[in-house]
């Protein structure tokens, strides 16, 4: 395994591109590896691609991406600022939960991708995200958290898809991410203000 000094985001995008350690391998069009800054300080890990990422092998680009997008511009996130990924890099068929073999299979690349952004913040979208990153079941009592694990913040929040199905949902995500823009903004202002103390 490479270490982070001499690894890279692209260099991990053409290895999930052309990857072959799951059976979702034979069923993608397109590996989805992630997008974004390499110097976010918020890393978004949604639960894996759907049919229109999986067409053009960007995250977040279908009805859920496009929820997503509204509510960063909503709580003053800028989406180019930020990295966006999936626990699983490729479609599963059907939309189908990822499997935990998929799960384990992806896992290294994500973990590659934590080690070279070393976000502020992880924001975990949805039950699937949270179960396989934190073991924890349900995002809804435990959404507009920060739970700290191993010495990385993540913050909990419903997958934006769930709105889709349920539009009440739309304002309980728009709250939540308009807290984790002041969590950052607080962040930062803490420690600009710590240069002078």
């Amino acid at each position: 395994m490479t270490g982070p000094a001499e690894d890279s985001l692209e260099k991990i995008a053409a290895e999930v591109r052309g990857c072959p350690l799951c059976k979702l391998a034979r069923t993608r069009k397109n590996a989805v590896p992630g997008e974004g800054q390499l110097a976010a300080k918020i890393m978004f890990i949604g639960e894996a691609p759907g049919r229109s990422e999986d067409e053009k092998g960007r995250p977040f680009v279908g009805a859920a991406g496009r929820i997503l997008d509204d509510m960063l511009k909503k709580a003053g996130i800028e989406r180019s600022q930020v990295f966006i990924t999936n626990v699983v890099k490729c479609r599963p068929p059907n939309n189908r939960v990822p499997e935990e073999d998929e799960a384990v299979a992806c896992r290294p690349y994500l973990d590659r991708q934590i080690a070279i952004i070393r976000p502020k913040v992880i924001c975990i979208l949805g039950k699937t995200a949270y179960s396989s990153l934190l073991g924890g079941n349900s995002i809804t009592a435990n959404r507009g958290k920060i739970v700290e694990k191993a010495g990385q913040k993540y913050f909990l929040t419903i997958h934006p898809a769930a709105a889709i199905y349920n539009r009440s949902l739309l304002s309980v995500l728009e709250a939540d991410l308009k807290k984790l823009a002041k969590e950052i903004k607080d962040k930062k202002e803490k420690s600009s203000l710590e240069n002078y103390l």
